[in-house]
Parts: C-alpha cells; structure tokens; sequence
C-alpha cells in the first residue's frame, strides 16, 4: 500500500475526528435507531431510515480515516532539513510576477489542503511546479486564466 504524506498536525486533526466518530456519532446513531424500531412499523419508519443512511456514513467515514491513517507517513515540518528547497510541508512565500501580490501557502495532504487557510494540497497545480524550488526561483502555473509565473520569496519549514 502506498503511503500518504500527512502533517503532523493533519493526522492529529483525523485522530480527532475518528474519536468523535467512536465516542460520539456512533453512539447517538445506534440510539436513534433503537428509538425508531421502537415505533413499530419499520417499513414506513422515515426516521428509521435516516438513522440507517447516517450510520452507514458514520462507517465508512470510520473506515476511510483508519485507513488513511495506518497508510500515513507523518511529517513535521519542523524538523525537515531539506537545505532551502520547497518540499512537502514547507510554508512558501510568493510574489506573482505579474500583479507583484505576495501569498503565503503550506503544502499538505489531500485532507488538509484548504484555500482560505493557505493550506494547498500536494497535488495541486501550484504545489506540483513548486517543488524542488528554492528562494529566489521562479515557479510557472499553469492557472485557468493561462501560465501565471511566482517567484519564490521565502522558503520556512514551520
């Protein structure tokens, strides 16, 4: 099986939430469904069904994070020692060449990767061109509106 690069604090983050499945969501659903076989008629029982489908969510979501998890290769972005050069968990500066705005991404794992954070997923676009680069390279994207082109302003591993 292939490993999954995670964060450290990506795997903790997926701890959490299949604890809370275990502890919590499991509990509640099978409660719930108790409460609806009690009222009879399960054939024509919405709530009864509801209780089911959210189950088998709850499951399967148990299931695909234990998975992800036993195939996971944490990493701490401190402690990598990767000479300057952008790898996975890096935090990196750039500044468009165009526009000269500056942005400010971590590259993480697929279940980290959110935008608004400036947490981009490892194989995204932007995080693909960036690897192996370094400050003061230049990294071409090619972006729906065509090749945008950043250059590398700081590479921190945080």
């Amino acid at each position: 099986m292939n490993t999954i690069p995670i964060t450290k604090r990506g795997a903790e983050k997926l701890r959490e939430e299949l604890q809370k499945l275990k502890t919590v969501d499991r509990p509640w659903v099978i409660n719930s469904i108790a409460e609806a076989r009690a009222q009879g008629d399960l054939s024509e029982n919405a709530e009864y069904e509801v209780a089911k489908d959210r189950q088998g969510f709850i499951e399967g979501r148990i299931q695909e994070i234990e998975g992800k998890l036993s195939a996971a290769q944490i990493i701490d972005p401190t402690q990598l020692d990767a000479d300057g050069k952008i790898v996975f968990g890096s935090t990196v500066e750039l500044e468009d060449e165009d526009s000269a705005e500056k942005v400010t991404y971590q590259i993480v794992g697929e279940d980290e990767a959110d935008l608004k954070l400036g947490l981009i997923n490892i194989s995204s676009p932007i995080a693909r061109a960036l690897i192996g680069k370094e400050k003061g390279d230049t990294a071409e994207v090619q972006a729906p509106g065509g090749v945008r082109r950043y250059e590398v302003v700081a590479v921190r591993y945080r």
